[in-house]
């Protein structure tokens, strides 16, 4: 896993309609079937099946592109053919050079060798087997010797502070600590600024014995623990861009490539503590002291470092990467596709990131084969995915998406992620807010691991909100494998799953033994998740009219605005955001007039090619919101209502094309953003329009 999705609050919504009559989208016999379909479907995943699947899963170190990822690719398809799941698998093959070598030593004061394999813990069996290397992926080549320079966190205002404070990386080895930004934009930042090598570590301040008592006798890092991690900032293979990387495709040479050209080695905060304290120069500014036992300085000096990075892109840079499809077909609505998803790859044995996620879409797609083997077939095709080199950059979705573009831009109805399903007992959900309801009243109806009521219960009182709000969801900015379907496409998402504290997150500890002791003992959380899966994909497959609730998007749409009015007018710009808002209050006055219709038109029996009519436009509303050209930074990002922002990969940013234009200082190109937006809404507002005539035709 890259990025999670950033939480934000959603504030006053409106109860689910499906929690209080029927079901939205469905008739009233439609309705019927389908609640004794979801009450089966969610008793039949298994605390008992997820834990055989998670421990065959994560038995050893399987990074993309390994012999032991290919057999995570069999496992995953055995188990769909003995459920009778039509099955398939898609090769890609990525430039995704591995290391051979990685050094990091301190020259002076005192020469010593640092130690970087994660040492083996007696109880946990899987760390004594292969660890891959601790380099960063998509790490430059190199071998440096320099001084070494603290910059914090490595973000762009820890930059701008050093240098208020006379200090350069420029021809020195920057060490930064994990945490606030996403560690591409770290390494992307420190060779910005001309560090010759980058090295990121996990201080006890974030994720350890500052937070808890560390693994093995708590779930936090101990003091060897490395967080590995891709530094990749664009999505999917760096050397074919924007199109699959399939035989015979063109490829870009490295030197054309956005990766990084400086070795990236990520390390443990007792390495970090052997090269930090002895650190001299000014004393770090205020925020930036960790959580190691002495006062932090910046350097540079008398701390000197070499470090060495060899990888295989001279030898054997491409390597083959493995998606895997179990299918069930629609019976009425077969081109429409309802897609689950989740990664196979890990930088370890990778119970928590992400075999969790694997087990929650194989438990969900055995919950719901048994439901076909009962006779009950879906209207539209269901499919659970499995996606190699998530870790790397996205890269199985990506190339996915990229390959069968034509088709999902047409046909996709959903896609449902899972990445990190379960590592605790905190349930937290999200994505595009038209799918956010359909998720909330599918989370009333399965029982909370803790047997005290449902998740959505024990979401609520976990999250300790007001009667008249809803909890915090997440919006879908990037990061994950709903990246490639929500950013490029504009096709809808959804994502849950159950955390807690930890401290194991792509290390060598992230294991079934750190799961069953620390993050979920008793495989509850797992089946839980899988629970959630299976009711949703099949609440969506059958909707006779696809449940996507546009007034709680465009309520979402206009709580964005007031910060864009208060950036205009704190720089005393002419650049009204009327238009936009018009357009966004259409899109919800067209939202809830079809939403009437829609629902005029279920207490009868409308015919299949209305509803296959109204549903293709519906699918529309979405993509309306795209943009071909994508935002002007990231033509890939073509969804112009959520991104990562570009310079923190970590935090979410609404209504890019505006907010970038706005960060970029220029009016004139706020004011054509503005519009081009409002256009795009009314747009949306057109696709409602359309859906609202053929459902509402009698």
């Amino acid at each position: 896993m890259r990025i999670r999705i950033v939480l934000a609050l959603l504030g006053c919504a409106s109860v689910s309609a499906a929690a209080q009559q029927g079901l939205v989208g469905y008739t009233a016999t439609g309705a019927a079937h389908e609640r004794d379909l979801e009450a089966s479907a969610i008793k039949r995943p298994s605390p008992t099946n997820a834990a055989a699947y998670s421990k065959e899963l994560s038995r050893e170190t399987h990074v993309a592109g390994t012999p032991a990822q290919a057999r995570t690719r069999d496992y995953v398809i055995e188990q769909m053919k003995r459920w009778g799941l039509e099955t398939e698998t898609r090769a890609y093959d990525i430039w995704m050079p591995h290391p051979t070598s990685v050094r990091v030593a301190r020259v002076s004061p005192q020469p010593k060798e640092l130690s970087l394999a994660e040492p083996v813990v007696a109880e946990d069996p899987t760390s004594k087997l292969w660890q891959y290397p601790t380099v960063n992926g998509y790490s430059g080549e190199g071998d440096v010797t320099g001084d070494v320079v603290y910059v914090n966190y490595g973000l762009i205002e820890d930059y701008a502070e050093l240098d208020s404070m006379g200090v350069s990386v420029k021809g020195k080895i920057a060490i930064a600590r994990y945490g606030r930004s996403f560690r591409g934009i770290k390494a992307r930042e420190a060779e910005k600024h001309g560090a010759i090598a980058l090295l990121i570590y996990s201080d006890p301040q974030d994720d350890g014995y500052v937070v808890g008592d560390v693994y093995p006798d708590g779930p936090m890092r101990n003091s060897a623990g490395v967080q590995r991690g891709s530094i990749l900032n664009p999505d999917g293979d760096p050397s074919t861009p924007g199109y699959a990387s399939k035989p015979g495709a063109p490829r870009l040479r490295p030197e054309q490539m956005e990766i990084s050209h400086i070795p990236v080695v990520p390390i443990g905060y007792g390495n970090a503590s052997e090269l930090l304290r002895f650190a001299r120069g000014a004393s770090v500014p205020r925020g930036w002291q960790g959580g190691l036992p002495f006062h932090y300085h910046v350097g540079p000096g008398p701390v000197r470092a070499h470090v060495s990075v060899k990888d295989d892109r001279a030898t054997k840079p491409i390597k083959p990467i493995y998606d895997t499809f179990g299918v069930i077909r629609g019976s009425e609505f077969p081109d429409e596709l309802v897609i689950i998803g989740g990664h196979r790859d890990a930088w370890g044995p990778g119970t928590a990131d992400n075999v969790s996620g694997t087990v929650s879409v194989l438990e969900a797609a055995r919950a719901v084969a048994e439901e076909m083997k009962a006779g009950v077939r879906p209207k539209r095709t269901i499919i659970f995915a499995t996606w190699d080199a998530e870790e790397w950059g996205l890269m199985g979705s990506t190339e996915f998406v990229e390959d069968d573009s034509l088709r999902l831009a047409h046909n996709a109805v959903a896609y449902f992620n899972q990445d990190v399903a379960a590592q605790g007992p905190r349930f937290s959900g999200g994505g595009s807010p038209s799918l956010r309801s359909t998720l909330r009243d599918v989370a009333r109806l399965v029982p909370d691991a803790n047997g005290k009521g449902s998740v959505y219960s024990e979401w609520r009182r976990a999250s300790a909100v007001a009667d008249t709000t809803e909890p915090a969801m997440g919006d879908p900015g990037g990061g994950s494998d709903f990246a490639g379907f929500y950013n490029h496409l504009g096709i809808p998402i959804a994502e849950w799953g159950f955390g807690g504290q930890g401290g194991v997150y792509h290390s060598q500890y992230d294991s079934y033994t750190w799961m069953t002791k620390f993050g979920d003992p008793g495989f509850h959380y797992h089946a839980a998740a899988a629970r959630i899966g299976a009711a949703l994909v099949l609440r969506i497959a059958n909707a006779e009219v696809l449940p996507y609730d546009y007034v709680e998007y465009a309520r979402t749409m206009r709580r964005y605005l007031d910060p864009i009015d208060r950036a205009i007018t704190g720089r005393h710009w002419n650049a009204p955001t009327t238009a936009l808002r018009s357009a966004i209050d259409r899109l919800q006055q067209e939202a809830a007039t079809f939403n009437t219709a829609r629902d005029s038109a279920l207490t009868g029996t409308p015919a299949t090619a209305t509803l296959k009519r109204t549903n293709e436009a519906l699918m529309q509303v979405e993509r309306a919101l795209t943009r071909p050209s994508g935002l002007r930074t990231r033509p890939w990002f073509r969804n112009l209502v959520y991104v990562a922002d570009e310079n923190n990969g970590y935090a979410n940013m609404a209504l890019p094309s505006v907010n970038e234009a706005i960060r970029a200082g220029d009016e004139a190109l706020t004011r054509a953003e503005i519009q081009d937006l409002a256009s795009r809404f009314d747009a949306a507002a057109k696709a409602l329009s359309d859906a609202r005539v053929v459902v509402g035709a009698r």
